[in-house]
């Protein structure tokens, strides 16, 4: 099996294994919370793309990764990254919180698409080699990443239950 194959296979198998793993476990938890609470726990994972600066670093990577690949990426996750760490910080002014939740998601979601696009330019697949220790950002996180990014936009357009249809309410008014 080529390198190009082999990569392509783990893309797709962490897809696959992270949206299995995500439907069983994290999804029902995500939706048993309050929004905020679901929001601040995507927010966290997000938190820790300063890693994405690894696809920068000599000796991390090799010197062919493509720098029209790596440098995008590289800060792309960084800014996305930040302003997930705003969003935390920013949790009891919920006007600033919800203003940055939605920032680094679509930051976020724009990085990686962009980052995909990037990748097939500069035929990454034939380059994984290059990624040294940084391998596992594609094939491990960035699944995740973009699963949750989904999720997160997911909620966002999902109305609020207004007081009457919530159980708690109801049970109040009764």
């Amino acid at each position: 099996m080529s390198i190009t194959h082999i990569f392509q296979t783990h893309l797709f198998v962490g897809y696959v294994a992270w949206l299995l793993c995500f439907g069983a476990y994290v999804l029902p938890w995500l939706k048993s919370i309050d929004r905020v609470a679901a929001h601040r726990a995507i927010a966290t994972l997000h938190s820790f793309r300063f890693f994405g600066l690894a696809f920068i670093v000599p000796g991390v990577v090799g010197d062919g990764l493509p720098a029209h690949f790596a440098i995008p990426a590289a800060y792309g996750d960084l800014a996305t990254g930040l302003l997930a760490m705003l969003a935390l910080a920013t949790v009891r002014i919920r006007p600033v919180f919800w203003l940055f939740v939605v920032a680094f998601n679509l930051v976020g979601l724009v990085d990686l698409v962009l980052a995909y696009s990037h990748a097939i330019q500069a035929d990454l697949p034939a380059h994984a080699g290059e990624l040294g220790a940084a391998y596992a950002i594609p094939i491990l996180y960035v699944p995740l990443l973009m699963i949750t990014h989904v999720t997160a936009f997911y909620f966002l357009a999902r109305s609020r239950p207004t007081a009457a249809s919530s159980p708690v309410a109801a049970a109040r008014v009764s």
